[in-house]
């Protein structure tokens, strides 16, 4: 015959002698949203919602113009050209892309925003149909 496997704290209970929990399927259905609740989230401001975006975007243009000016700064002085000439692309180079996946991300959020919206709405309406 073979045991049933133990519990990590040593005890040996059997799976009948478990305690069972009743649970209102309505009543989960509503509070199980995955980031937020649907009554209690607060609208936010565009600044809440974009502002990590922009911050990229922003970085990344500083980082692009930065590069731009190493890489002129080869054509007119002569000493350090080998640096300027070699800084001066991988600066361009990451504020490039710093800058196009700041612009990518915006989209994405917007379409989150509006996905949230209409899971929001059929939330509600799940909430309405199955506490009545």
């Amino acid at each position: 015959m073979e045991n049933p496997p133990k519990s990590p704290d040593g005890s040996e209970k059997s799976p009948q002698s478990k305690e069972l929990i009743p649970s209102n399927t309505a009543s989960t259905l509503c509070m199980s949203s995955r980031s937020e609740s649907v009554w209690t989230s607060a609208s936010r401001s565009k600044w809440d919602i974009y502002h990590k975006p922009v911050i990229v975007v922003s970085v990344g243009v500083a980082i692009f113009l930065f590069g731009m000016v190493i890489t002129s700064l080869s054509c007119f002085l002569p000493e350090n050209k080998k640096v300027y000439k070699m800084c001066g692309p991988a600066f361009l180079s990451l504020g490039l892309m710093l800058l196009v996946c700041g612009l990518v991300w915006i989209p994405i959020i917007r379409k989150k925003q509006k996905q949230r919206q209409k899971s929001q709405f059929l939330q509600s309406l799940k909430c309405f149909f199955f506490n009545r």
